[in-house]
């Protein structure tokens, strides 16, 4: 079974859960999205509001995986650059694949998504993202055609004592 991709899907009810429970799910299994668990729907709440708002005025396209039975499976959000030298390039945010489809290639399958999507938008030559150093995610992304180009050392505070790396990829798509 694959994940079913869709750019830009309606903003129901049913999809802004379904994101909320993905998001809740990944942060409290200790996938790096921006929250340490523990965490309830409630903490990530306002995070996805201000999501949804820049999806509303056209700065950010939602990418949304649903599994079989057509659950939310997995997410990134692709946000146009809006500084004036920089249009030609965006950013992934939140990349998410849902802990019970680890280990399947979902994770791949929704970069290359990823990839296909920022394509198809006028004017579009890079991807750029930024993710937790101290959980080989760099791995993961340069297997997926990325290339690190940047690193901040001790940049992201995951507790006291708990300084991680953020580190910046970049995927040339011309």
């Amino acid at each position: 079974m694959s994940l079913t991709f869709t750019l830009d899907p309606a903003l129901t009810p049913d999809l802004r859960d379904g994101v909320l429970d993905l998001w809740t799910d990944v942060s409290n299994a200790g996938g790096s999205v921006g929250f340490v668990p523990p965490v309830t729907r409630e903490d990530i709440r306002p995070e996805l509001v201000k999501h949804m708002v820049a999806m509303a005025e056209g700065r950010t396209r939602l990418l949304v995986g649903r599994d079989g039975s057509g659950r939310v499976a997995a997410t990134a959000f692709l946000t146009l650059n809006t500084h004036r030298l920089m249009t030609h390039w965006l950013w992934l945010y939140t990349v998410m694949v849902h802990p019970r489809h680890q280990g399947r290639g979902y994770g791949r399958d929704l970069m290359a998504a990823a990839a296909d999507a920022a394509r198809g938008l006028d004017g579009i030559e890079a991807i750029r993202l930024t993710c937790r150093g101290g959980l080989g995610l760099e791995r993961f992304y340069e297997s997926c055609g990325y290339k690190e180009v940047g690193r901040v050392p001790g940049a992201i505070r995951v507790a006291p004592g708990d300084d991680r790396d953020d580190v910046f990829m970049l995927l040339p798509l011309t």
